[in-house]
Formats: C-alpha cells, sequence, structure tokens
C-alpha cells in the first residue's frame, strides 16, 4: 500500500479497537499529530507530512473503522465524540507521553480535534491545533442557532447557503445508502472526482480501502451530527492556541461558518487560501508551511503571527518575487507583501536598491527577504535568477513582474535601438519571468499567481509613446493568453495597468529624438507633472494584492486609467481623438527599472 515512505508503524489498543500509527522524523522533536477526514485514511497526510518530518516527530492514524485500523462493533454508537476522544488521547499518550502534542486535523479529522481542544480531560494534552475544513458541531451548532433567533436578510442568506453546501450530509443518514454507493459506482468513481473536481493529483492515493473506509466513516455523522446540532455545548472553548486555515473554493463549508468564531477561541490565526477542500492533497507546500510557522512560533511561546497587515491571512509565509523592487511600484508592493507576512525576494538591477527593499521588507514583518541584482532583460541572467530561486528559496507563490522603463517621442525619432531597449526590458523581461517561474508554479501543481504590470498605455494610443504603448499592449494581451491557459491549473494571472503614479520613472525616462539639456529639462517637467498629480505608489501594491486575492484578470489603477479602459471599450473614436494629444511622459508608470 503506499505512501507513507520511511514511516514506522505501531499498533495502539483503546475503546475495543486497535489503531494503526504511523510516525515519521525524530521522536525527540515536537511532536505533530495529523487527523484525517472522510472518507479519507491516514495517508491523505502524506505529501504534508514528508514536508514536515524534517522538523517535527510526524504522527498519522487511521481514525477508528478506516484504513488499517479495526472498527468498533457495533458500528452504531461506534463514533461517538467522547470514543474519538479516548482514541486520540491514548495515541497521544504512546507517542509523546508526558509532553503536549500539536494538533491538525482536515475534514472529520478537524470536526473531532474540535471537540478534543475543548474538553477538560484533553487539556494540557493539545500545545495546539490547526483546523483545515473542519468546524466544531458545538460552534456550527450556536452559529445555526443565532441565525434563527436574529434573522436579517444576510443571515437567513448564509443559512440557506449552507443547508444546500451541507446536501451530502442528508445523504449519508439515510440508512444503507452511502454504503451501497460506495461499495459500488461512487467507490470506483470517486479517484476520477478527486482529480477533476479538486485538481488532486493523479497518485496512489486513495488508498485500497476507500469504500470500507466510508461506509464505516458514515456513522461519524449518524452518530454525532444530529444530537451536537440540536444541544451544542456551552463551554467549547479552546484550551490552546488554534489556526484556522480556510480554503476560499471549498464546496462543502462556508467560510461565513467561522464569522462568530473569536468567541471561543481568544487570539485566533487566520488562513485563507484559494483551493478546494482536499488542500492536503493539492496545496500540501502551503499547508506545511503554515502548520510550521505555527508550531514553532507556539513551541517559542509567540503563537500570534509577527505579520497583522490587511491580507496577513492570505500571503502569510507564501514566497513573492518583484521585479523593479529598487523603487517605485516595485518597493512598494514588495513592502505590502512584506506586511502580509510573505517571503519577499526583491529584485532589480540596482543591488543597493534591491538591498534596500530587502532590509525593510524584513523589518516590515516578513520572515524572510532576499536581494537579487538581475537585470531582467538579461535572458540567460533570469535563468540563473530561477533556478538559484528554486534550490535555496523554494517555488514562487507570487510573481510580480514589474520592472520598466519610459520612452517617449516621435516614432521617426525612435531609433532601431531604443525600439530594442524598450521590448528588451518592457516586454521580454516579463516574458522571462512567465515562462521560468511560471512553468515552476505550473510543474508544481499547486496553484500560484502571475502579475504582470502593463499600463492605461495598453489600451490608450498615442502619437508620443509608440514603442512605450507598444510594449504595454504586448504585456496585456500575454497576460490574457496566459490567464486563458493556466486556468485549469489553479495560477491566476493579472493585468495591472496604472495611470499617472508619482515615482521616480519620469528621472530616468529616456526622450527621443532631442538634445540632452533638452531631455533633462522634459525630464525635470514630468517629474513635476506627475508629482503634482500625487498618486502615491502604494496605492497601486494595495491594488495588486487586492487582485491576487480576487484573481482579478485586468486591473485599471487610477480614475483616468479607469476612464480610458472604458473609453477604449465603448467610445472608440474619442480614444483615437485623445491618442493625437502630447503627454509630459505617457500614461503609465511600470517603476522603475531594476
Amino acid at each position: 500500500m503506499t505512501i507513507l515512505k520511511g514511516a514506522r508503524e505501531r499498533r495502539v489498543r483503546t475503546g475495543g479497537v486497535e489503531l494503526c500509527v504511523a510516525e515519521l522524523g525524530d521522536a525527540q522533536r515536537p511532536t505533530v499529530v495529523l487527523v484525517h477526514g472522510y472518507p479519507d485514511s491516514k495517508e491523505v497526510w502524506s505529501e504534508v507530512a514528508e514536508r514536515l518530518a524534517g522538523r517535527f516527530h510526524v504522527v498519522l492514524y487511521d481514525v477508528r473503522g478506516h484504513g488499517r485500523s479495526t472498527a468498533p462493533r457495533p458500528l452504531r454508537g461506534g463514533f461517538t465524540l467522547d470514543k474519538l476522544t479516548d482514541d486520540f488521547l491514548a495515541v497521544a499518550d504512546a507517542v509523546s507521553p508526558g509532553r503536549p502534542v500539536h494538533l491538525v486535523g482536515h475534514d472529520w479529522g478537524s470536526v473531532q480535534s474540535w471537540e478534543f481542544v475543548s474538553v477538560r480531560r484533553a487539556q494540557g494534552r493539545i500545545a495546539s491545533f490547526t483546523s483545515v475544513s473542519g468546524p466544531s458541531l458545538d460552534h456550527f451548532g450556536h452559529w445555526i442557532a443565532g441565525r434563527i433567533k436574529r434573522p436579517t436578510p444576510r443571515r437567513v442568506g448564509q443559512l440557506l447557503g449552507q443547508g444546500a453546501r451541507s446536501w451530502y450530509v442528508y445523504l449519508l443518514h439515510t440508512p444503507k445508502l452511502p454504503e451501497l454507493a460506495w461499495h459500488g459506482p461512487l467507490g470506483r468513481h470517486w479517484p476520477g472526482i478527486l482529480r477533476r473536481v479538486e485538481k488532486a493529483p493523479g497518485d496512489d492515493y486513495p488508498t485500497s480501502s476507500l469504500p470500507r473506509d466510508a461506509a464505516h466513516g458514515a456513522w461519524l455523522y449518524r452518530d454525532n451530527v444530529r444530537a451536537r446540532l440540536r444541544r451544542p455545548r456551552a463551554d467549547a472553548h479552546a484550551h490552546a492556541p488554534v489556526q484556522l486555515i480556510t480554503p476560499l473554493d471549498d464546496a462543502f463549508l462556508s467560510e461565513s461558518l467561522y464569522d462568530d468564531l473569536e468567541r471561543w477561541v481568544p487570539g485566533l490565526v487566520r488562513r485563507t487560501l484559494p483551493a478546494g477542500h482536499w488542500i492536503p492533497r493539492t496545496r500540501p507546500d502551503q499547508l506545511a508551511a503554515w502548520i510550521t510557522q505555527f508550531v514553532t512560533a507556539t513551541e517559542d511561546g509567540q503563537p500570534r503571527p509577527a505579520a497583522t497587515g490587511k491580507y496577513a491571512d492570505r500571503f502569510a509565509g507564501q514566497l513573492v518575487l518583484v521585479t523593479g523592487a529598487g523603487s517605485g511600484i516595485g518597493r512598494a508592493t514588495a513592502y505590502a507583501f512584506a506586511q502580509a507576512g510573505a517571503r519577499v525576494v526583491a529584485v532589480d538591477r540596482n543591488a543597493e536598491a534591491a538591498a534596500r527593499t530587502a532590509e525593510q521588507s524584513r523589518q516590515l514583518g516578513a520572515p524572510a527577504a532576499w536581494a537579487e541584482a538581475v537585470d531582467v532583460s538579461d535572458e540567460q541572467a533570469m535563468e540563473k535568477l530561477a533556478e538559484k530561486a528554486d534550490a535555496e528559496y523554494g517555488v514562487v507563490d507570487v510573481l510580480v513582474n514589474n520592472a520598466g522603463i519610459g520612452l517617449s517621442g516621435s516614432f521617426f525619432d525612435h531609433t532601431t535601438e531604443d525600439w530594442r531597449k524598450v521590448l528588451d526590458v518592457n516586454l521580454w523581461g516579463v516574458i522571462h519571468g512567465c515562462r521560468l517561474f511560471g512553468k515552476r508554479m505550473a510543474e508544481r501543481g499547486q496553484g500560484g499567481h502571475i502579475v504582470n504590470t502593463a499600463s492605461a498605455a495598453a489600451y490608450q494610443p498615442s502619437k508620443a509613446l509608440p514603442a512605450y504603448s507598444t510594449s504595454k499592449a504586448a504585456v496585456l494581451m500575454l497576460s490574457e493568453c496566459l490567464r486563458a491557459e493556466l486556468a485549469g491549473q489553479g495560477i491566476g494571472v493579472t493585468a495591472v495597468c496604472p495611470g499617472f503614479v508619482d515615482t521616480s520613472i519620469t528621472s530616468t525616462a529616456h526622450f527621443a529624438g532631442v538634445p540632452a539639456e533638452e531631455e533633462k529639462r522634459r525630464r525635470r517637467r514630468a517629474a513635476r507633472l506627475y508629482g503634482l498629480r500625487g498618486y502615491p505608489p502604494e496605492k497601486v501594491a494595495d491594488a495588486i494584492l487586492r487582485a491576487v486575492v480576487r484573481d482579478e484578470a485586468v486591473v485599471p489603477v487610477t480614475p483616468e486609467a479607469r476612464l480610458l479602459r472604458a473609453m477604449s471599450r465603448f467610445t472608440p473614436r474619442a480614444r483615437r481623438r485623445l491618442a493625437r494629444a502630447k503627454p509630459p511622459l505617457g500614461a503609465g508608470d511600470p517603476g522603475q527599472h531594476p
């Protein structure tokens, strides 16, 4: 059978059943206990367990009646939360006598773990709890009662919405039907359903015990759900630090289920990610990273994360690479991700500027930040950067291709070298980033996001910006094409299109066809105009983070960018007339090229 490589197995007897327990890693290190859900076995955790085993003593066990654990006789009444608590305490005593364990539960593993972490007899045995896609039945019962007693349109909508998502719970309460389905067509087709719907990898999971596990596991619902929802405990307060990880695309559980959770868990740490229900299979890297961060912080006496930015629940621990990070929008974006707790790779052609961004990112909350001096137009240098990042930092979760340069002037004043420089940086720099880092995202198979900084000039032509506008229009179309290609792999692609933003791009922009002194004068004039406009790069950075969270395709930033976008769609003639005007530099700010 399968996929827990190098695991040590033991049998633990409790309450008339024998549990199969697997262990990985050094038993002298902090113990992390992974509890699986329905209709799974402990092997659902195999990918996460392997990633944790280098840092912790990792323990997995088959819940009674699942995998290689025996089933209670009779089945009815054999899966109550009291008996599941007995099982957990027996496992904890066997694998970590005298020392509390860090508990992680998914689906029904989380449901039962909420019981463990809130009953008195388990107090002192749990150091921390990470909950994934499984609410406390007591909290759920109070959530329902509160919405029935104090109905509002929003609360009624939440109640009806979760009721629709819980369709499978009603079916699992029917006699014999679930057992027949799992031993018949559902059991045969379940692996394919996971691959198609959840985008789970096509490996050797689920195990061959699936039909039996699912048939037995129906009693988890029958023995507990109705009784506990009708009479939820009033004392279901957690006695250990809790981290809640919520997949935003969960087909079975609404995010609103956890709206009132701070009532039961003071100091709750929240995490979200764009994924379906089975993240132990589809997002093992991110899940293992969050577990590691939380367990380590708890062991150090600091379970609350250092990062408390607006999007800390979404980006904490993720690896974000930003090009053009030495100034302007790039630097502001690196800082915004740092405040959200992301690990940051600041890439810029200016080594000192990149180093300053990395240092400040660490001070703002990034658990780690690195500076890389790279010219994005240099294909070989970008290839080396991608190889180094992969080997030393990991696969990038969010890529921000932001580096760019400005060029203004008549088409006939643009030299071939002018065109080459603009396209090398503004377009080929984006292509190199997407190709090298995007490919690794796709090969990892755990989602991600690519942000390409285009410009309002991408959809607004100008007689003064032929090369710049062409490069940005190409970035916009590249982004749209790549978004279509990667949609089925859980990788979002966003084109951000700023308007006039107050950054230092005006001090480096090239004005074709004019003497050096005139070019300096135009740069100073453009800088004054952009300064008077006063739109800060921090607002663009916030729009970038929001776009990643919402998976937006095209994001015009600044009022003029949104107006020009609307004109390009609804009043093309007016847009063409506007193109004949001569702007001071150009309607866009990609940030300064590294």
